[in-house]
C-alpha cells in the first residue's frame, strides 16, 4: 500500500511543479509581448512641439540652448585660464537643473569637393594630379559618413502647470545670458530646431540638410481645382 501514496505524491508534486513553470512562462511571454506593443511614440516621450517648447508625455515642458564650439587653440595658457574661471563663475549662479547633450551631425562636404573640381581646370600636371588625389579623398569620406561635428545643447525643464512654460523659457533665457557674457554665442531652439535636434539624437544618420515642416494644414479645394492650406 505504500508504493501507491508515494507514486501518487510523486505524480503531484511532478504535475505542480510543470504547472508551476508554465504558468511563470505565460507570464513573461505576456510581459514580453506587452513591452513590444509599446509604441516608438510612447517610447521617446514626445507629445508635441511648438513654439519654443517640448511637451512630453509625462506633464514637462522643455527649452532647449545650442552652444556654438569655442577655438581655443590660439589662446594662451592664462587666456585659457581666465576664460575657464569666467565661465565657472558664470554657471555656478545657476540654481536649477539643466542637461548637457552632445552629439554627431554628418557634415555637408559637397561645397569643398566642389571647389576642388573647379580648380581641375589648370595647366599644371603636378597640380591636377593633387587635386583629383584629394578629391577621391573627399568622396570617399562622404561615402564612409565619417565626417561628422559635434553639437552641443543644453535643455531646461519644468512641470506643465499655468506658469510652467514661462519658468522653463526664463531659465533658457537667463543660460544664453551667461553664456554670452562669456562671448560664447548661443541660439534658442525654436520648433523646427528641436525637431532636427530629437532626429538628431533617435537618428544618428539624420543629415541637417534635411527640411522638415511640421506646420499642420487642413487643405481646401478651391473652384479652380486647386489645393491651398490653411
Amino acid at each position: 500500500m505504500l508504493l501507491p501514496i508515494i507514486m501518487l505524491l510523486l505524480c503531484l508534486v511532478g504535475g505542480g511543479a510543470v504547472f508551476f513553470y508554465l504558468n511563470m512562462s505565460n507570464r513573461k511571454k505576456k510581459a514580453t509581448s506587452d513591452t513590444k506593443q509599446q509604441t516608438a511614440h510612447e517610447f521617446i516621450n514626445v507629445k508635441d512641439i511648438r513654439g519654443h517648447y517640448l511637451y512630453t508625455l509625462d506633464g514637462l515642458v522643455l527649452c532647449f540652448l545650442k552652444v556654438f564650439p569655442v577655438s581655443i587653440d590660439l589662446l594662451s595658457k592664462s587666456e585659457k585660464q581666465h576664460f575657464i574661471n569666467m565661465l565657472t563663475a558664470e554657471l555656478s549662479t545657476v540654481q536649477y537643473p539643466f542637461k548637457f547633450i552632445a552629439v554627431s551631425r554628418p557634415v555637408d562636404i559637397s561645397p569643398v569637393i566642389s571647389q576642388l573640381t573647379s580648380l581641375l581646370n589648370t595647366d599644371d600636371p603636378k597640380q591636377k594630379e593633387l587635386l583629383k588625389h584629394e578629391i577621391l579623398e573627399m568622396n570617399t569620406f562622404a561615402l564612409s559618413g565619417e565626417v561628422v561635428e559635434r553639437q552641443f545643447y543644453l535643455s531646461v525643464w519644468n512641470r506643465l502647470e499655468p506658469d510652467g512654460e514661462r519658468e522653463s523659457l526664463q531659465r533658457i533665457k537667463s543660460l544664453a545670458q551667461h553664456f554670452e557674457d562669456c562671448q560664447v554665442q548661443t541660439q534658442i531652439l525654436k520648433q523646427q530646431d528641436i525637431v532636427r535636434l530629437c532626429n538628431l539624437v533617435h537618428n544618428p544618420g539624420y543629415t541637417h540638410l534635411e527640411t522638415t515642416d511640421q506646420d499642420a494644414v487642413i487643405p481646401f479645394l478651391t473652384k479652380g481645382g486647386l489645393l491651398h492650406g490653411r
